[in-house]
């Protein structure tokens, strides 16, 4: 296995994560902000390891297997701990729909790659939307220096629910067309 820069970051987001959680349970009044540094220098690295992964013609089969999971870890522990502190319904309905997504599109694209249709259920601009603001979301979630900012999350956070579910639809429709 070759271990590239772009690998290399994907695998330092994955080491972040135990490091986001002890951060967030922290028991100082610094712990949101450095939770959120945390979780937003994950999500920068996200973009970066993909984009250069390509630029420098460094892709291979393993970075493609773990980029992705090392993003949906690293969404679905924000978002269990998010809903851990808000502690209520309007915060977890979201949450439960996102993560129900991971689940599904990652089982309905690994079964297209089974069948050899992978290319058929490629990301989508909804789904590099969703993502954006599903990641500033949970950003102001986990920080919370202000209640505007929190007020902003939450709408971030539907909105991002709302194109969670679009996205899937659009998925799950382009699946069966390709079946049938």
């Amino acid at each position: 296995m070759q271990l590239n820069i772009p690998i290399w970051l994907t695998l330092f987001r994955v080491i972040l994560i135990p490091f986001f959680v002890l951060a967030f349970y922290l028991p100082c009044t610094c712990a949101p902000m450095v939770c959120a540094i945390i979780f937003c220098f994950s999500a920068i690295t996200d973009c970066f390891d993909g984009f250069l992964a390509r630029r420098w013609k460094q892709t291979t089969p393993f970075g493609a297997f773990l980029d992705p999971v090392a993003d949906k870890v690293m969404v679905v522990v924000a978002l269990v701990v998010v809903v851990d502190y808000y502690h209520n319904w309007w915060i977890t309905i979201p949450a439960v729909i996102m993560i129900s997504r991971e689940i599904i599109i990652s089982s309905l694209r690994e079964w297209m790659a089974e069948i050899g249709k992978r290319n058929s259920v490629a990301v989508s601009w909804i789904g590099k939307i969703k993502t954006i603001a599903q990641m500033i979301a949970l950003i102001g979630l986990l920080w919370r220096p202000e209640r505007a900012v929190e007020y902003i999350s939450f709408g971030l956070l539907y909105i991002a629910a709302i194109l969670t579910f679009w996205s899937m639809f659009q998925y799950l429709k382009t699946a069966i067309s390709v079946i049938n």
